[in-house]
């Protein structure tokens, strides 16, 4: 699986199925190569003004990649 194909996928917090936002990057272990996690842009409303904010998922919350959704479960989102 290829970063564009999953980029493109919604993130569901499993707990309470919301959507978390939309991947934007990946970090990757320097010596192992391994995925470490997936960087998330998240949008906030307040008011009339609208800022980005970054979540940081690793690859240990990731319940399930499926084919148009990936599934996180955690507590902090």
């Amino acid at each position: 699986m290829r970063l564009s194909e999953i980029q493109h996928k919604d993130v569901i917090n499993i707990k309470n199925g919301m959507k978390v936002g939309n991947i934007i990057d990946i970090k990757v272990n320097s010596e192992s190569g391994k995925i470490e996690s997936l960087i998330l842009e998240r949008k906030k409303f307040s008011s009339i003004f609208s800022s980005n904010d970054e979540v940081e998922i690793y690859w240990n919350q990731i319940n399930k990649i499926g084919e148009d959704v990936i599934l996180v479960e955690t507590l902090s989102i």
